[in-house]
């Protein structure tokens, strides 16, 4: 059975990032639409499976992390736009059966990203 996870870690925290507001979007032709929103918890996981069972279907996928808001509610001092505010994630699903995990790893000034186990 299949499944799409993902986490957020604050690598320049050291930490999980707790609260970070995350919306996963399926392309339809030329557009996206939201399939899910979530926020993480305090192990920066989200409580479920953004995408199980017989929800997992082959397409292109994209999620979107609120990170900057993240950095915010911690109280830095960002300067206006931050350079890492929303951070975009396109990717593919292409067994409906296959365990994709999408991390993010992100500070106010970089982020990466990786298919995880």
């Amino acid at each position: 059975m299949g499944k799409l996870s993902t986490h957020v870690l604050d690598t320049s925290a050291g930490l999980p990032a707790q609260g970070v507001g995350i919306s996963l979007h399926i392309a339809e032709g030329a557009q996206w639409r939201c399939i899910v929103t979530t926020v993480t918890n305090a192990d920066g996981r989200t409580d479920s499976p953004l995408l199980q069972a017989e929800a997992m279907r082959p397409g292109r996928y994209r999620l979107v992390f609120e990170a900057g808001e993240h950095f915010r509610r911690r109280g830095l001092d960002l300067p206006e736009p931050p350079f890492v505010d929303q951070v975009t994630i396109d990717f593919g699903i292409s067994q409906a059966d296959g365990h994709y995990h999408v991390p993010l790893l992100v500070t106010p000034w970089s982020y990466s990203t990786y298919r995880g186990s």
